[in-house]
């Protein structure tokens, strides 16, 4: 079987791995449009155990991996300059491009075929080819060419944000609330190696407007989120690397596959930053095609294998981003309640977690928040 991987993001090249580890004769390409070093953003974060769930099945890739994570066990939230810690809730985070290099560095030692610089621009040029997958983002290719048949959908959240990184180090995931003239602005930030960070900003279209942002340069949007932030920066300076504003994308397919043709990753489905599974999701989408694959000898009943596994899980796991997504997206009017409120409100708001279940996972931040409560 020849099998053609489009996107050398994480979830095409850990499928590429699988699939020549299970079966190292397989004859497998991944194709990238960018250079092997180009990525945009500055660290991805990992929610609950990091990568725990490779440790029984590829315990090499997971000792590659994790040495060069930063883990943390709290969050803490900056309202109105009060700083308010939740225990117990854990992450762990890694620089986009360590990740894809030590992930280059697992498919090159399982000798795949991995083509870079290089844009496929209509899948008839894959046409010998017996399996194509989707692993190219958003703007999927694969996606686009069978939309109908895939029944796919794309929309946008009306937020913007836009991904910084600097050099100022923070002890745990954090998330600075800040009323400006102009309005309401949030980062999410958190250290992905010793001396850097993440941080986005991220504001409402009201916000966005007001602030004139559509019509700063790069240079000037970056001065400006210094100032709005000179507290949680303490002096440092925000990094740019293509830190355009955005609008977070969601992606919907109400099929998984159409005759050779399947999807995983954000080609598949979105899941909003804020609940740092995006890049772990692909990953698990990556293990439940290859063990599909080795399942079934046909590719249909393969893919269709994959759907029926990964979709029930997945979706559980989206509803709770989607969720997330929602709280940000009134991010505003939550700033106006209470630090107690505003806190179990940002805690609670994926749907998956209650008060009973905090009591277990944070109970100092319970006790706090039932102090605090009037």
């Amino acid at each position: 079987m020849r099998i053609a991987i489009l996107g050398a993001g994480p979830a095409g090249l850990y499928l590429s791995y699988l699939i020549k580890r299970r079966v190292p004769d397989a004859d497998v390409t991944v194709f990238e449009q960018n250079a092997a070093d180009a990525t945009f953003g500055f660290g991805v974060v990992f929610s609950d155990r990091a990568l725990e769930f490779l440790r029984d099945d590829d315990e090499e890739t997971y000792a590659a991996i994790v040495p060069h994570m930063e883990t943390w066990q709290d969050i803490t939230l900056v309202l109105r300059g009060e700083r308010i810690t939740i225990d117990g809730i854990g992450f762990a985070a890694i620089g986009r491009l360590k990740l894809l290099r030590l992930l280059q560095a697992r498919a090159a030692a399982a000798r795949v075929t991995a083509i870079y610089g290089c844009a496929v621009k209509s899948l008839e040029e894959l046409a010998d080819f017996d399996l194509v997958v989707g692993a190219d983002g958003v703007n999927s290719l694969v996606r686009r060419t069978h939309a109908q048949a895939f029944g796919a959908s794309l929309g946008h959240l009306s937020n913007r944000f836009a991904w910084f990184g600097t050099a100022k180090r923070f002890e745990t995931l954090t998330q600075t609330f800040v009323e400006s003239e102009w309005g309401a602005f949030n980062a999410h930030h958190y250290r992905y190696e010793t001396d850097k960070s993440t941080f986005i900003v991220e504001t409402d279209a009201a916000t966005f407007q007001r602030a004139g942002l559509e019509a700063m340069n790069e240079r000037d949007a970056k001065a400006l989120c210094e100032r709005i932030f000179a507290e949680a920066l303490d002096g440092e300076a925000l990094i740019s690397n293509n830190s355009i504003w955005r609008q977070f994308p969601i992606v919907g397919n109400q099929h998984w596959s159409h005759g050779k043709y399947v999807l995983l990753g954000d080609a598949l489905h979105t899941a909003h930053f804020s609940i740092g599974s995006g890049t772990r999701l692909a990953l698990e989408d990556a293990i439940a095609l290859d063990k599909a694959l080795a399942a079934h000898k046909d590719v249909r009943e393969a893919l269709g294998a994959y759907e029926a596994a990964r979709r029930p899980i997945l979706e559980k796991l989206v509803a709770g981003a989607d969720s997330s997504a929602q709280w940000y997206q009134g991010f505003a009017a939550h700033m106006k309640l209470p630090a107690a409120d505003f806190a179990m409100s940002y805690i609670t708001r994926s749907g998956r977690v209650d008060i009973e279940r905090l009591r277990k996972l944070s109970p100092k931040f319970v006790d706090w928040y039932e102090r605090e409560r009037p």
